[in-house]
């Protein structure tokens, strides 16, 4: 494992999760399991989150397409795995704002050794003895036990937190804080209707992409199953339907259908309103994403992030019709202001760092040995490329004028640089004739991203020719 950590803990390309991938799907299931407990400990304790919600989030792909396609046992070692499985779809990692039809991750080991104390002592120690004992390869069997422990489990919990039985906060104060309290609430409710999921979960398409008409009443129809249709459940049912689309904000379409209205008003009035506030919780949730991304200086993600804001945020205004003054429409204003704020202050910084590179400073001041970070010129070179990514979403994200602004001074004076140090070539002293041609490669690379591949293969020509003009007039004098 330590032989792949550099590569999570730096700048993560797509090959470099491709291979992290790969090397997690090679361990045993064992190592698999082991390393899964781990990560999730240190999510825990606070420590290295990036690297553990990356592994883990790899981690869960692999078990969870394994169970699909082999039709193994799931993770057999653990019996709290089991109990907790059909939780899986709602967990969020420690740090993650929560919302309606989602759980704390954290909260899940506190309630298990609740259920071990006081909660279902012997109920949990008998299955553990029948679970030692069954073989590797029986799903089945397997299987069966994870419903009667989900059965015994949401029972302890019901008596926990329902009607009747007096003062419990003292019992409840056993369980663990407020935040896992709320979370028990939550995890009895869904333990409770795991047969209801399960159904849902056979219902729906495996893939929303264009959520129309067709689409709204087959999900609408799979969702019609009274045990989902509680305020408490309604959330956890639309969570997994979120899950399953390409474009998540859409799960607005069915609030609007079920109101039979865009009138935000009449929407909220239904049970579907919480589809809307799902979906504005979830676009903030990207926007916090794309603003640590912008700070931290990766740009991997940030073309994929401002197109699902785009598009959600530009979904939510046509297809609602949202008061300005109204809870909806704050929320939605503040992430446009958020979303505004944070790529208008990258896109102004971009010129300057530009211009640090490529300003043609006298030759008496360019010191001996002087040369251009080529770190710096890639982290400019994306940092061009996130301009210019924004003009495709300038307008909806109220960054159009800075964007447009930005990018034009950028192709103007990048032009006229790359020309004019392309020109400086020819006279360069030999002292820094080397520092003047890594600017004009620097050049090269930003006319790549501004002007296209063309023009930059002709400024590379420009530049040989001036360089082999200058070497013909050294030889000749």
């Amino acid at each position: 494992m330590s032989a792949i950590l550099p590569c999570i803990t730096g700048r993560m390309s797509q090959t470099s999760i491709e291979r992290l991938r790969e090397y997690l799907a090679q361990l045993p299931p064992q190592s698999q399991a082991l390393l899964m407990r781990e990560f999730e400990r240190a999510l825990e304790r606070g420590q290295d989150t990036a690297v553990a919600t990356l592994v883990l989030e790899q981690l869960r792909k692999i078990v969870r397409k394994s169970e699909a396609n082999e039709a193994l046992p799931p993770r057999t070692d653990d019996l709290s795995r089991l109990l907790f499985q059909v939780l899986e779809p709602f967990l969020v990692e420690a740090g993650t704002p929560l919302r309606a039809g989602q759980i704390r991750r954290s909260s899940l080991q506190p309630i298990w050794q609740w259920l071990g104390r006081d909660g279902a002592p012997d109920k949990l120690n008998e299955f553990e003895a029948v679970l030692s004992r069954m073989p590797a390869d029986s799903a089945g069997q397997v299987e069966a036990l994870a419903q009667k422990l989900q059965a015994v489990a949401a029972a302890a919990i019901f008596q926990l937190t329902g009607p009747g039985g007096g003062d419990k906060s003292r019992a409840l104060a056993r369980v663990g804080p407020p935040n896992v309290i709320e979370d028990l609430y939550s995890i009895g409710a869904v333990l409770q209707v795991r047969d209801a999921i399960a159904t849902l979960n056979e219902k729906l398409p495996r893939t929303l992409r264009a959520f129309g008409d067709s689409q709204i009443a087959s999900v609408t129809s799979a969702l019609n199953i009274p045990a989902l249709q509680t305020p408490q459940m309604l959330p956890f049912a639309l969570s997994i339907v979120v899950q399953r689309m390409t474009a998540p904000w859409q799960i607005i379409r069915l609030a609007v259908k079920i109101a039979a209205s865009d009138d935000e008003i009449r929407v909220a009035a239904t049970p579907y309103g919480i589809a809307v506030t799902i979906a504005l919780h979830d676009l903030s949730c990207v926007a916090a994403i794309l603003r640590m991304d912008i700070k931290r200086g990766r740009f991997d993600n940030v073309a994929g992030n401002l197109k699902t804001l785009h598009d959600g945020v530009r979904g939510l205004r046509t297809e609602l019709d949202l008061r300005n003054d109204s809870a909806w429409g704050k929320q939605l204003t503040s992430i446009r202001a958020d979303i505004s704020n944070a790529l208008q202050s990258e896109i102004d910084s971009v010129p300057g760092r530009v211009r640090r590179i490529l300003r043609q400073r006298p030759e008496k001041d360019i010191p001996p040995g002087a040369r251009i970070d080529s770190t710096e010129v890639e982290e400019t070179v994306a940092l061009i490329d996130f301009v210019a990514t924004c003009r495709n979403y300038a307008s909806e994200l109220a960054i159009n004028e800075v964007t447009l602004r930005t990018y034009s001074d950028l192709q103007q004076y990048v032009e006229r640089s790359t020309e004019q140090l392309v020109q400086s070539l020819r006279a360069a002293d030999h002292k820094v004739r080397t520092y003047r041609q890594q600017q004009v490669q620097a050049a090269i690379r930003f006319c790549q991203v501004l002007f296209g591949d063309d023009y930059a293969s002709l400024m590379s020509r420009a530049a040989e020719n001036a360089l082999t003009g200058e070497r013909k007039s050294s030889r000749a004098g």
